[in-house]
């Protein structure tokens, strides 16, 4: 079996046990090539020969995984999430182990499952306004608002606090702005308004809390979360719910409205800063986004939900 591995030499857990993962694997016969992302090396580069390889693991935090995953769209290389970044959202949704050993077992023998791909269109800021049109992708959600301040106010912070950070940021950001959302999902046009707008491909955020109840990253279709509040401490109940939603049925967010869409238009008054898998865009809105069913395919343990049907 030959395997590429993808790293992040400034993804926030550092080694994560990847030296241990590299020895496994060599000592069940495996052919391994590591590669770093570096200035001179981007994602699009380190992949552009994917196909010679059996597996592809991507080693850095979701957006290092969100940007494999996106360069390998429609490829049918197999891609395990190897967390060593601060939040792993991914690697915690797909229900993968932090264990180097088990992480090993799973890229030698793991099966590979179907997940969307979330595609997003933007504009850079300049500072003569709107640059030109860029493209990125994202596996776990994408968002404009509060949840874009609040990553980009983490991003200092992640060094010493590793996934604290992300609640210290949001205490600093108490009464985010208010904007008012133009929206178009699949041809219907919806107004409201709120703090953000978060388009979910999983639904587990961190500190095991449920942005939406039960979300499918196979349907072809993102959940369109609105925070439809006005100050952060609004939101308590809707965590709350959230954080219960593994162990009570509820469907409901308060102060949240739920939307579910293929296609996505966001306007939002005034222009809100855009984030996609913990990565600060340094853009703003507007966006257009569009899901691309089963683009991706990850390596996942035994019984997951998503090796069904």
């Amino acid at each position: 079996m030959r395997v590429l591995i993808v790293k992040n030499p400034r993804a926030g857990r550092g080694d994560a046990g990847l030296f241990d993962f590299v020895n496994m694997l060599g000592s069940e016969g495996a052919e391994v090539v590591v590669r770093y992302l570096t200035g001179e090396r981007d994602v699009a580069r380190a992949v552009d020969d994917a196909d010679a390889f059996d597996r592809v693991v991507a080693a850095g935090g979701d957006g290092t995984v969100s940007a494999v995953a996106y360069a390998l769209r429609s490829s049918g290389v197999p891609v395990l999430a190897f967390p060593a970044g601060t939040a792993n959202l991914i690697a915690s949704n797909l229900g993968l182990s932090a264990d180097p050993r088990a992480l090993a077992n799973l890229a030698l023998e793991g099966e590979d499952a179907p997940v969307d791909v979330g595609e997003l269109e933007y504009h850079e800021l300049m500072p003569e306004g709107l640059g030109p049109a860029r493209t990125t992708g994202f596996v776990m959600a994408a968002g404009a608002g509060f949840d874009a301040r609040v990553i980009d106010g983490a991003r200092d912070l992640k060094a010493a606090l590793g996934p604290a950070a992300y609640l210290v940021a949001a205490l600093r950001n108490l009464t985010p702005t208010v904007a008012r959302f133009h929206m178009r999902l699949d041809g219907r046009d919806v107004e409201t308004e709120g703090i953000a707008v978060m388009l979910a491909n999983f639904a587990q955020l961190q500190f095991e809390i449920s942005v939406a109840h039960r979300s499918d990253p196979r349907d072809g279709k993102a959940d369109v979360v609105v925070l439809a509040t006005r100050t952060v401490p609004e939101l308590l109940p809707a965590v709350w719910a959230g954080f219960l939603d593994g162990t009570v049925d509820l469907p409901h967010r308060p102060g949240v409205e739920l939307h579910t869409a293929s296609e996505i238009e966001l306007v939002a008054e005034p222009a809100l800063p855009l984030q996609a898998d913990g990565e600060s865009l340094g853009a703003h809105t507007p966006l257009t986004a569009r899901m691309l069913p089963h683009a991706a395919r990850f390596i996942v343990p035994s019984g997951s939900r998503l090796l069904e049907g």
